[in-house]
């Protein structure tokens, strides 16, 4: 067998190494670390490997937490301590920002990070009756799998809600419609679990008395959803109170839908809020815009700081209940919201120009809105990303061509044990 000593770690997590001129990219590595592997895809310019064995461990190498990390694919470094972590997604956003963007940030933010266990308030697991399993699962794919991981626990959810898989297991088994129930989504507020089936059958009077005894036992809120997300309605309990998450910081209180976007992670979206509006600086009367502001996350502590806020969002359905949240806040003086396509060229064509912009786009970044500036610029932009390659093809287009700085860059660790990496910028012209 072939041996390597592991370099680096790339943005999916695995160890890399150079053999004989090839790229090896070796799953579950550590960086300093002497391998032997074993390939299994093989391409003419790099391998993708397993470890066979381990000849010299790194210092940064930790025990695993959970039982199924290996076969569950909703983690990939639980091997490696959080220092290591972090600095691993750090060098990802750095690497990006140059190889694609050509740009480098004037400084290195400090690093956002916070708990590393339980701190998954929203998940959709996957459920499928399994004969040979003699049962139901419920949970993720296994790693590179579309097959259903056999796990009864999961440590990044809740410890409430890892306690349900197995009891969901039993209950999705026991259902007339467990083979047209693909799907089970977690929402995750203050006080509140809600749990949102996607049933392609409707259940019947027998499916329906177990799950209102399973939603009494457990203490949670079930939900059904037989298409879309919009058509998810609420099962058992009817008399539930609505979700909601708090931002104390800024006395800002945010009601939501359980298939509606919000961050995963409550706690390190405190600290992304406090660090974006640090950065932003929002001032008494200034104006400011709030691009793919969704329901109201940045939007609402941006007003309460005084300023005047446009929220722009290209669904009509979470710009309603933005405007909602801001009537319950009492910030509705100071904010409005509006829809537009902000993957459209002309998108902001009839928008109001404004001092400063927030930007908090999906996986696919702002290109087209960033090209807009170049008309109506503000003098400030926080960038929050969820995929840094988007994020650095954008700053690039501020920088070498809308005349910003990239004044600095840090990454937010929102998914510990996971290779997904958030980040936030600051552009001044």
């Amino acid at each position: 067998m072939p041996t390597a000593r592991i370099e680096s770690l790339d943005r999916e997590g695995r160890g890399v190494a150079h053999v004989d001129g090839k790229t090896v990219f070796i799953d579950g590595a550590a960086p300093g670390e002497l391998v032997e592997y074993s390939p299994y895809r093989k391409k003419p310019g790099w391998e993708a490997a397993q470890i066979v064995e381990l000849r010299t461990q790194s210092a940064s190498r930790v025990l695993p937490r959970c039982p199924y990390f290996g076969t569950c694919g909703g983690c990939s470094m639980q091997h490696l301590d959080l220092p290591t972590q972090v600095a691993a997604k750090q060098r990802v956003l750095e690497d990006a920002l140059w190889h694609i963007g050509r740009v480098r940030p004037e400084a290195m933010l400090r690093p956002i990070h916070g708990l590393p266990w339980g701190y998954r308030y929203r998940a959709r697991m996957s459920a499928r009756f399994v004969l040979k399993k003699n049962g139901e699962l419920v949970g993720f794919h296994e790693r590179k799998s579309s097959y259903v991981a056999d796990m009864r626990s999961c440590e990044v959810l809740p410890p409430r809600v890892s306690a349900l898989i197995q009891p969901l297991r039993d209950l999705i088994g026991a259902l007339s419609i467990r083979e047209r129930l693909p799907q089970v989504e977690v929402a995750v507020g203050e006080g509140l679990i809600v749990l949102v089936m996607r049933v392609l059958d409707p259940p019947d009077e027998d499916d329906a008395r177990q799950l209102r005894k399973f939603a009494e036992e457990n203490g949670v809120q079930l939900w059904l959803q037989p298409s879309g997300p919009d058509s998810a309605t609420p099962f058992w309990p009817l008399d539930a109170p609505p979700l909601h998450y708090s931002l104390p910081e800024h006395g800002v209180r945010v009601a939501f839908s359980p298939t509606d976007f919000t961050q995963v992670n409550h706690a390190v979206n405190q600290l992304l809020v406090r660090s974006a509006l640090s950065l932003l600086d929002p001032r008494p009367g200034e104006r400011i815009t709030d691009f793919f502001c969704g329901l109201g996350n940045f939007t609402l502590p941006i007003a309460r700081r005084g300023a005047n806020v446009l929220g722009v969002e290209g669904n009509a359905g979470l710009v309603a209940r933005a405007q909602a949240n801001a009537v319950m806040n009492g910030l509705a003086d100071r904010c409005r919201f509006t829809t537009a396509n902000l993957f459209e060229a002309d998108a902001c064509a009839a928008l109001p120009a404004s001092d400063k912009a927030l930007l908090d786009p999906p996986r696919e970044g702002a290109v087209e809105l960033v090209k807009s500036f170049a008309v109506r610029a503000p003098g400030r932009i926080v960038y929050v990303s969820c995929d840094p390659a988007t994020l650095a093809r954008d700053a690039g287009v501020l920088v070498q061509t809308q005349g910003y700085r990239l004044v600095a860059a840090g990454i937010i660790n929102m998914f510990p044990h996971t290779s997904h990496v958030e980040s936030m910028a600051l552009f001044e012209r």
